[in-house]
């Protein structure tokens, strides 16, 4: 990863897309469970949630994929990134301050996700002091 400043971060339970890039390299990763679960969603009368719990492993790799990053952005449709915000903030606190914002983003392609994420980037670094 090295020369690259920024990452972007896309995933659900299924699979997270890793992006590092700089203004003219991109290294796209690609980190899928061990053991892919079927997705359960809430059902009627049932007691508990009956979601699937969260994948620790998969999202520890993961945070190994997004590395020594210094500006994240984290991504997904669901609450995929919520979970892999609260693993990093619990087991990789110091990289909390280096994930800059996380959003909700359906299923992009890659080449749009990497536009997304280089738009927001040209945006936030205007905003933040340069060191």
């Amino acid at each position: 990863m090295t020369g690259h400043h920024h990452s972007v971060v896309w995933g659900d339970h299924r699979e997270a897309r890793v992006v590092h890039f700089s203004v003219d390299d991109v290294n796209r990763l690609v980190v899928r469970p061990d053991d892919p679960h079927v997705h359960i969603h809430h059902k009627a009368h049932a007691i508990g949630s009956c979601h699937s719990p969260e994948d620790k492993a998969f999202i520890s790799t993961v945070v190994d994929a997004i590395g020594g990053s210094k500006a994240i952005l984290i991504t997904g449709p669901g609450v995929a990134k919520t979970a892999l915000v609260k693993h990093i903030a619990r087991y990789a606190p110091t990289m909390m301050a280096d994930v800059v914002a996380f959003e909700t983003v359906d299923h992009p392609a890659d080449n749009v996700l990497l536009a997304h994420a280089r738009a927001y980037f040209k945006a936030a670094d205007r905003m933040t002091a340069q060191k």
